[in-house]
């Protein structure tokens, strides 16, 4: 029988964003968010939840999805929200990969009129102390698509090392090829960011 593990905070803070849980109230702007962004995630971001959303009861519908997961401890959904002007920034998901390590899986993305301003790196430097301090993560992992160059840099500058490149595993829906980059972060390899906020 497998112990509770505690929670990710719903709310913190981290150098100039808010992370926070979801809830059914954000669905009208979660819905203008995905929609606003299925052309920019179409890539690397074809099968997350995000890209199905229609409607705001699609919206509504996926939130409420999320917050049982959250409750339920096997998966957090966050959005980063720029502090002083409030608005959207990057959505961070973390995962429970493996409840005996454990072992715990952090995805991203970054809304489209806020890519290459440093808010993921910022987001997953946010996460990161929870999941090996307060969760008592053993290691974190990240996978990403071999091609996208702003994935790979926000794992480096978040002190995730590559640990394997599988070559040529995915088409892609322009008949491309291309491989996925696996990053890894042991508990004693972990270094907290600090911040002066």
């Amino acid at each position: 029988m497998h112990t509770t593990l505690p929670q990710i905070p719903t709310r913190m803070e981290y150098g100039r964003i808010t992370l926070r849980s979801y809830e059914e109230s954000d669905a009208s702007w979660y819905c203008a968010m995905s929609r606003r962004n299925r052309i920019h995630l179409a890539r690397y971001e074809a099968e997350n939840a995000v890209m199905a959303v229609e409607t705001e009861q699609d919206a509504r519908d996926l939130l409420r999805e999320l917050n049982t997961e959250w409750r339920a401890g096997n998966c957090f959904f966050m959005g980063a929200f720029d502090r002083q002007s409030g608005k959207f920034v990057a959505q961070v998901y973390v995962g429970l990969a493996n409840r005996d390590l454990p072992e715990f899986e952090i995805g991203f993305f970054a809304d489209r009129d806020h890519e290459g301003q440093g808010y993921v790196s910022e987001a997953v430097r946010a996460v990161l102390p929870f999941l090996f301090e307060s969760l008592g993560a053993h290691r974190v992992r990240m996978e990403c698509d071999d091609t996208n160059e702003r994935s790979r840099r926000v794992a480096e500058r978040c002190g995730l090392v590559l640990e394997g490149h599988i070559r040529e595993n995915r088409r892609n829906p322009d008949g491309t090829l291309s491989g996925t980059l696996h990053f890894g972060l042991l508990r004693n390899e972990f270094e907290p960011f600090r911040v002066d906020l």
